[in-house]
């Protein structure tokens, strides 16, 4: 039937409520200025979710243990567990106690047994060296059983730590298969980390054996891999007994030490083939560092049979894709995506995953990408907000992108990573002409938080703003200040309730620390440290992380919000906003706004622009008078602006770059726009030291 919504204090004010009342096919029918108020009817007799979603959440928090028992019984168990769901010592949920399995075994040897093994289980594509390889199944299960070979060769067994320091190429998902194919446990590191930062990781980890490659190749330049491997291992007081080194071709080789280091190509001529092994399904798969980590490592564990089973579950009920259909996760391997969705869970599927070597720009153009989805039939895919403006930017019209467009092959495109905001998100629908849909997590979870289900036949054209709705398996709560469950459109900080879902068991070496950092705000109750919104129909916005929000005068003002409603302005591609100290206020914002390549507007009038549309968007409660226009934000590979860096910068506070930063050039770029606008800007205590300043 149709029927009213109402909206109080709607985020983003008016015009973003009318955008999602045009969403929904709901005719605005008045509006309350002093209240800020709206009211809409519907004009569909379509409910707001009309599919299996419902129940299938439902039983997934109340009946727990028959519901991931079922998804289990999709893989193959070397032993069926005894217990399902040990949630005996909370936080330290168990899942699957009593089980083995080798997850190796149920990504590539269970697909050439079933008649798989022609199909390409990687498509590695490269516009850095311009070349595009295809590695079957069959193919894959032979280079990673001897690869597995090599590894025992050198002493490698169950519970050992191997560290995998290599580029976006199939050998580094080959290293990740065949530890997995041991029961050894892999930490891959981003390709290209300086040795100060490698050190660390080799020092807590404590690798038996280290995989390299000779190089990393950037579109303007090569990486040599090796002399950052061998700084490392001087720096580190726990030294490898073996480093195994994969040399490009085309490309120099690297230097060897005698004694430790020892050549891929021929240690894998000399090898033998090696079955899986068994592991327990509490078992650790990998180690994952935490974006940004200095001083005290940060290892996520993650067991591998939850792991094993989620990561399947989730590639055809949150994904929508079919064992065969080709996948792509636009991403880097060292970061959480690049461990679940380039290399585990479209190989647990039996997809055909795309691994790309290059940039969303300059490789060669802005079209890479649909290139790419055209040339591999991509069906769906997976990748960061941030690429997407990045392409928008140089691309407004999409001119190289529609060189390759349409597509048959494309049904959906999922972004994540940070908040996508509505004119990138719209910009994309209309380019792409299929469903582009938001979804959160992070490293601790391994697969997403929210999301809009497309295997779930969940409305395929959700709220603007939104990150969907809690996935099966997380049971989202949002809490405000006073800590009781937040209001319809309240911000409040993100909570799941225990037991979690199939994820990570505690961090390496720091049981208690992984308590503390994690369950200790709210008892019984995980804290993702992020802030957000629920809406009436149940779907949550996360607007930022919980020590992004500002507080204006008492007043608690996400960033998220205040971006949105900065990137109203067509020239503005990319906004970031980060707390000001203010003598009155006590902390105002300030936005840092990058703005189209080909933009005649003036900065001073551009900056006006912004402050006048955050007035209308947000009020004049959120104080916003300052605007600076900038040549670029500092981000991670995954995308994420690092907003504490900057306002740490901006307070004149010491500070640090995190090692994952991109380009850290744009640190040089930030330090001269504050000192214009009258700022004393600190610098980086670690730029000299690891990333030279270029004159």
């Amino acid at each position: 039937m149709a029927g009213y919504i109402r909206a109080l204090r709607w985020r983003g004010g008016f015009q973003a409520f009318k955008r999602s009342c045009h969403a929904q096919k709901t005719r605005l029918l008045w509006l309350s200025q002093d209240q800020n108020c709206f009211q809409c009817r519907a004009l569909s007799s379509t409910p707001a979710c009309r599919n299996r979603y419902e129940e299938v959440f439902r039983r997934s928090i109340e009946q727990p243990d028959d519901f991931w028992a079922e998804a289990a019984e999709k893989l193959v168990w070397h032993k069926k567990w005894d217990q399902v769901l040990d949630n005996s010592n909370p936080p330290f949920t168990r899942w699957f106690v009593g089980g083995e399995l080798n997850t190796c075994y149920n990504a590539v040897d269970r697909h050439v047994k079933s008649g798989r093994g022609d199909q390409a289980a990687i498509i590695h594509d490269s516009p850095v060296t311009a070349s595009v390889a295809h590695i079957t199944y069959k193919q894959l299960q032979e280079k990673v059983s001897l690869l597995a070979g090599v590894l025992r060769k050198h002493g490698v067994q169950k519970g050992d730590r191997v560290l995998i320091y290599m580029p976006m190429i199939p050998e580094a998902v080959i290293a990740m298969l065949a530890c997995a194919r041991l029961g050894a446990i892999h930490s891959l590191v981003f390709g290209g980390f300086a040795s100060k930062e490698l050190a660390t990781r080799v020092n807590h980890a404590e690798p038996k054996v280290v995989i390299s490659a000779n190089c990393g190749v950037e579109p303007t330049r090569v990486v040599p891999y090796k002399p950052m491997l061998d700084g490392a291992i001087d720096l580190s007081e726990f030294k490898p007994s073996s480093c195994i080194i994969f040399n490009r071709p085309h490309f120099d080789p690297a230097p060897l030490k005698a004694g430790r280091d020892f050549c891929w190509e021929e240690e894998m001529a000399g090898s033998s083939l090696v079955d899986c092994v068994p592991v327990s399904a509490t078992d650790p798969i990998y180690l994952l560092y935490t974006s940004g980590t200095t001083g005290m490592p940060k290892a996520v564990v993650r067991p591998s049979g939850g792991y094993a089973v989620v990561l399947h579950w989730t590639m055809s009920n949150v994904y929508g894709m079919n064992p065969g259909d080709v996948w792509w996760a636009a991403s880097d391997l060292g970061w959480v995506v690049g461990h679940s969705y380039i290399a585990y869970a479209p190989l647990l599927h039996g997809n055909t995953s795309v691994l790309f070597e290059g940039k969303p720009v300059g490789t060669p153009d802005p079209g890479t990408f649909f290139r790419v989805i055209r040339d591999h039939n991509v069906k769906g895919m997976f990748t960061a907000p941030t690429a997407l403006r990045a392409i928008r930017a140089e691309d407004p019209e999409g001119k190289f992108a529609k060189k390759y467009l349409p597509t048959d092959s494309f049904k959906v495109l999922f972004v994540a990573g940070e908040h996508c905001d509505h004119e990138t998100m719209d910009w994309t629908k209309n380019l792409l002409q299929t469903p582009v849909l938001d979804n959160w997590w992070q490293t601790e979870t391994g697969w997403p938080i929210t999301s809009t289900c497309y295997g779930l036949d969940m409305d395929l054209n959700p709220p603007s703003g939104v990150t969907g709705k809690p996935v099966p398996g997380w049971n989202v709560k949002v809490f405000n200040a006073a800590g009781k469950e937040a209001e319809v459109e309240e911000l409040g900080e993100i909570y799941v309730k225990l037991p979690l879902p199939p994820s990570f068991s505690t961090l390496w070496k720091a049981d208690e620390r992984f308590k503390e950092t994690y369950f200790t705000q709210k008892p019984g109750y995980y804290a993702t440290m992020d802030s957000g919104v629920r809406d009436e129909h149940g779907y949550i916005c996360v607007m930022s992380r919980s020590d992004d929000v500002i507080n204006v005068a008492g007043h608690r003002m996400s960033a998220g919000a205040l971006e949105e409603a900065i990137l109203e302005c067509g020239d503005v591609v990319e906004a970031a906003v980060v707390g000001v100290p203010d003598k009155l206020k006590g902390m105002v914002p300030l936005g840092l706004c990058v703005i189209k390549h080909d933009c005649i507007t003036s900065h001073e009038e551009m900056v006006k622009n912004v402050i006048e549309a955050v007035r209308k968007s947000v009020g004049p409660v959120a104080a916003f008078k300052k605007a600076l226009i900038v040549p670029k934000l500092p981000k991670t590979r995954s995308g994420k602006v690092a907003r504490n860096t900057l306002a740490a910068m901006a307070a004149g506070k010491p500070f640090q770059i995190p090692v994952a930063i991109e380009d850290v050039t744009a640190y040089d770029y930030l330090e001269a726009s504050f000192q214009r606008a009258g700022y004393q800007p600190a610098e980086a205590t670690n730029r000299d030291k690891f990333y030279p300043r270029k004159h």
